[in-house]
């Protein structure tokens, strides 16, 4: 969060609503952030509470006493049992949002009016009693904040097989190549020459303006900014994408809009769903089968997925029925069935191999629809185990692919899918996400000593530029399709399109490059001097980042797609590691306090909110 200074705020009508106020806030404030996990920043304070106190506001929550605090939030359910006081919360949020400086005044009043009835909804269902909101603003002494409570899902009582270690294919042994698209992010909006430095939380618009002297302008390919893409990259990548296959199927892991987040509709999300599947299939042709996940963009308002139990026009019918539609050429009937009922689907690749599609929308922190009940959304856990037991018996393997890596979701969900993933290790050969943008990576241990590496979740960077990258796609190369394959990551590529050149054509500064080349940035084995990719080769590769400075610093200049502006030490390295080494959110937290920054590691790392 970018605080700027504020003076005293008086706003007496909106006083008996700043605790809603605040609420809403605080799960408002990850739509004007960044996609980067931010660099260490000394906060030791709650964020909730910091936000009123460093603005002056004239309210102190910690000098509240716990009964009246109680009172407050009482009187609070019971006035959103009336649709005046609903109106009246919303101006309370959006004249807040505006007087802190979250975003631009318009920008406020524009995400208030849509997240207004969805949220209120979720919150007049959810479990979020004055115990639990005085918890946060007063104290623990006040109550417990556990909205998200712990919860386990059921595991078949079948011993675990045997656990084999992975060993090289010999030879000669046939190879799969997969494309792997994520967060295109394309923007309708986007024209050439508009200030790529704006007020608003997207730039490179339209409406951004013209630049002002010495500022820098949006380029026609794309821009080093917090921009996103024209369709002309989308689909250039697409046909540079097509012309290095062919390619045996296609991995595609969500977020097709641009992160104007404040201003879009229904029609316009389900217009540019139906734009970039129907440009994905043009260009890959008919012949290639896309295997399609659903990112947190996808929805309007952004990260609203009502679980199931929600029904009418607050469910997500609207948004999975189109994809249905739109994804029939890649997808069976049965895979569409569950899609439509929950945006997650399995089937089997060839002989041997199937993908899970998971929604992992459902395990988000920012899908403030799980307030009313997080236990496994739509049971997609405990379906996932039932499809990876039935997978063991018929001696399977499974990809997996997601948008949001499991390490940054909730706790109890983050907790379950790494004790399936433990269980199933020897079922599971591949996990695959996107979501922050950049080239990363997360670990998987066995659960008894937290030492023995058995999966990798491999986190693949963006087609979008947002922020400061370059456009990017990648190639994984998989065990082939033939008796006994491990069906394992045995290597993968990164290809980027260098805006810097495309953008100024060496024969005419001024003119775009009409043809721009994407080149190949790295191939992992090469440039880590690994031999596989298998989980014992990146534990190895993660002590090196720890005593190896030079192979670090490599990595996190690959990991920004060619394009950082600075390099990463301490704090920010041991960040990096710590996010890295935690498959699972609560050892993100565990790795954070032994290094002594008290939870604050763990809070930048996660805000990863693309």
């Amino acid at each position: 969060h970018r605080h700027a200074t504020v003076r005293t705020m008086r706003l007496p009508t909106l006083r008996p609503f700043l605790g809603l106020t605040t609420c809403t806030l605080l799960l408002m404030s990850p739509l004007f952030g960044s996609c980067h996990p931010a660099q260490y920043q000394a906060q030791t304070r709650t964020v909730l509470v910091e936000l009123f106190e460093t603005h002056g506001l004239g309210f102190a929550w910690r000098n509240l006493t716990c009964p009246f605090c109680k009172a407050i939030f009482t009187i609070l359910d019971i006035a959103l049992l009336s649709s005046a006081n609903e109106e009246r919360v919303a101006h309370a949020v959006s004249e807040a949002c505006i007087r802190l400086h979250l975003a631009d005044e318009q920008v406020c009043r524009n995400i208030t009016e849509l997240f207004r009835d969805d949220f209120i909804r979720a919150l007049q269902q959810s479990v979020l009693w004055p115990t639990e909101a005085c918890a946060v603003l007063v104290g623990p002494s006040c109550g417990t904040f556990d909205i998200y409570a712990p919860w386990n899902i059921t595991l078949p009582k079948v011993p675990k097989p045997p656990v084999t270690p992975p060993s090289p294919p010999k030879p000669g042994s046939p190879q799969t190549r997969v494309l792997f698209l994520t967060d295109i992010h394309w923007d309708k909006e986007y024209e050439t020459g508009s200030a790529a430095d704006c007020k608003e939380p997207l730039c490179c618009r339209t409406d951004s303006g013209v630049p002002k002297w010495k500022r820098r302008r949006a380029g026609y390919w794309g821009t080093y900014s917090k921009c996103d893409l024209p369709l002309r990259t989308v689909a250039n990548l697409l046909e540079n994408a097509a012309k290095a296959g062919p390619w045996d199927w296609v991995y595609w892991t969500g977020d097709i809009p641009a992160h104007n987040v404040w201003s879009q509709t229904r029609n316009q999300q389900l217009t540019e769903l139906t734009v970039i599947s129907k440009l994905i299939h043009k260009y890959l042709g008919a012949n290639v089968t896309v295997y399609p996940a659903v990112g947190n963009h996808e929805s309007t308002p952004v990260n609203s997925f009502p679980p199931p139990f929600v029904h009418g026009n607050r469910s997500s019918a609207w948004l999975y029925d189109k994809m249905a539609e739109e994804w029939a050429q890649w997808l069976p009937e049965q895979a569409l069935k569950t899609l439509r009922y929950g945006g997650f689907y399995t089937l089997e690749i060839q002989p041997g191999l199937r993908v899970v599609s998971l929604n992992m929308n459902f395990c988000a922190r920012e899908n403030f629809w799980l307030m009313v009940n997080s236990t496994d959304p739509a049971n997609q856990l405990q379906w996932l185990v039932q499809v990876l037991q039935a997978s063991e018996d018929r001696g399977e393997k499974v990809h997996i692919i997601g948008h949001i890596p499991p390490g940054l979701c909730l706790g109890s969900w983050s907790w379950n899918y790494y004790h399936i993933v433990n269980r199933y290790e020897s079922t599971i050969t591949g996990q695959f996400f996107g979501h922050t943008h950049l080239d990363e990576f997360q670990m998987f241990y066995d659960e008894e000593t937290m030492t023995r590496p058995l999966g990798v979740a491999f986190i693949a960077p963006s087609a979008t530029t947002f922020v400061n990258l370059n456009p990017g796609y990648r190639i994984y190369y998989v065990d082939g399709n033939y008796k006994n394959s491990s069906r394992l990551v045995l290597d993968h590529e990164t290809y980027i399109l260098n805006l810097t050149e495309a953008n100024h054509d060496l024969k005419s500064p001024d003119n775009p490059e009409q043809n721009p080349k994407w080149s190949l940035l790295y191939r992992a084995t090469e440039a880590y001097g690994l031999s596989s990719l298998f989980p014992s080769d990146y534990n190895t590769l993660l002590r090196t980042f720890i005593n190896d400075d030079r192979t670090f610093q490599k990595f996190w200049y690959l990991r920004h797609k060619g394009h950082v502006s600075e390099s990463c030490k301490e704090a920010c390295k041991t960040t990096m590691l710590c996010f890295l080494r935690s498959g699972r959110s609560d050892e993100l937290d565990e790795c954070d306090h032994l290094n002594g920054f008290a939870g604050n590691l763990a809070r930048a790392a996660r805000k990863t909110l693309c």
